[in-house]
């Protein structure tokens, strides 16, 4: 793959940090946006917006069409039954929350279960710390292992009568390891147990087939996706969004309001209450051209190229420590370097242009079972190149230096 060619498509990368180039290694917090999202944004704005799905008049109709080919666009690109199975969000924490809290409403009661594991984003843990604390609920976390993964049997173990929904992460932020999604839902399957993946870090990385996979729920943050802030989704499965509750009262999700009852909608028009986001979700359809355009198996192969050149390279360092080996790892490094704060490292490395994320990544329960307060982390998008790399691992060497180390 060309990055040099890829990365004359980001305005983000002719601009220089500190006064050397970006080498941006973040895209887990958030990927750079391509100048196609920039423009369809600003065209949108510029020439085609109104409010969706109210009024009649030209600009709302055209919208409303832009608008409604994103959801088109997304049922394509995660292989969805219906377009119907797509629900807009803010992003993908208000996804999870949405089916935390109707799911939960509607079939989670006092002494049932909800299984999660160590591995997850506190999006994917404290919206079901709030069912629990309401409905009396217990959550059980699969433990991970040594390596930074969750193996099958972990969760198979956990697994009892009483278990009312799975709740696991497709790639963790903090080890990048892969979790075997179909063999979980092939387990809850057995005892017709719902499965909610959240799929921040796999959207962006990984082919997505939810008739593959078999999940009932998958959620993403866009923003990670090459696409807009305020934007998450919700897939679900329809036999889901047919029965579950509206997850927010407004405008736009109801069919009929009297003062004595009020009846809505199917999906997605029901969870999607409000003035959404709609130039961002404009936005986000060329998100997608992009990367169909560049092709989801060459990205695949591109970043695990540079994944492994990067570990690699890194472990070549004396006192730096790889946080977890999984056997099957996304596009995500997360290390430590011994008698430096992780805030310390991001500091130095800033000043040679090199942009990472420090701290415990929204993934404290991780970082306390690892005996962590906090870690760096590189994550690679499509933009990164070996030579990042090498940059990245300059730097590394440079804060060893600052700290005598």
């Amino acid at each position: 793959m060309d990055t040099k060619e890829i990365k004359s498509k980001f305005p983000i990368f002719k601009n220089k940090v500190n006064g050397k180039q970006l080498v941006y290694l973040d895209s887990a917090n958030s990927s750079q946006k391509p100048k196609t999202v920039i423009d369809r944004i600003s065209k949108f704005y510029s020439k085609e917006f109104s409010n969706v799905g109210r009024s009649v008049h030209s600009l709302a109709v055209t919208a409303t069409n832009r608008f409604e080919e994103t959801r088109d666009l997304m049922q394509k690109y995660v292989n969805a039954k219906s377009r119907e199975e797509i629900i807009f969000t803010k992003n993908a924490t208000e996804a999870i929350n949405l089916v935390a809290s109707s799911y939960g409403e509607k079939f989670i009661k006092s002494g049932d279960e909800i299984l999660i594991t160590e591995l997850e984003h506190h999006a994917n843990y404290v919206p079901w710390h709030f069912i629990r604390e309401k409905k009396g609920a217990t959550i059980k976390f699969a433990e991970c292992n040594e390596r930074g993964e969750v193996d099958i049997d972990e969760i198979k173990k956990l697994i009892s009568n009483k278990t009312k929904i799975i709740a696991v992460t497709h790639i963790s932020n903090v080890t990048g390891a892969i979790m075997p999604i179909k063999k979980i839902v092939d387990l809850a399957s057995q005892k017709k147990i719902p499965v909610l993946v959240d799929g921040c870090q796999g959207a962006p990385h990984i082919k997505l087939d939810m008739q593959e996979l078999g999940c009932d729920f998958y959620t993403i943050s866009c923003h990670k996706m090459y696409g807009p802030t305020g934007v998450g989704i919700l897939y679900a499965k329809k036999k889901w969004l047919d029965i579950l509750p509206p997850y927010q009262g407004g405008g736009g999700m109801i069919e009929e309001v009297k003062k004595d009852n009020i009846t809505f909608p199917g999906s997605p028009t029901r969870f999607e209450a409000g003035t959404l986001q709609t130039a961002e979700v404009v936005g986000f359809s060329e998100s997608i051209k992009f990367i169909e355009d560049v092709g989801i198996k060459n990205i695949m192969k591109h970043e695990k190229e540079i994944l492994e050149y990067g570990l690699e390279k890194i472990k070549k360092n004396n006192s730096v420590k790889i946080i977890g080996e999984p056997k099957n790892r996304g596009s995500i490094i997360s290390f430590s370097i011994k008698g430096i704060h992780p805030h310390d490292i991001a500091t130095i490395l800033d000043e040679d242009g090199v942009a990472i994320r420090a701290g415990h990544h929204c993934c404290q329960i991780l970082h306390d079972k690892m005996g962590l307060v906090a870690s760096a982390r590189a994550s690679l998008g499509i933009y990164n190149s070996k030579e990042d790399i090498d940059i990245l691992s300059n730097a590394i060497k440079k804060c060893k230096k600052i700290f005598n180390n």
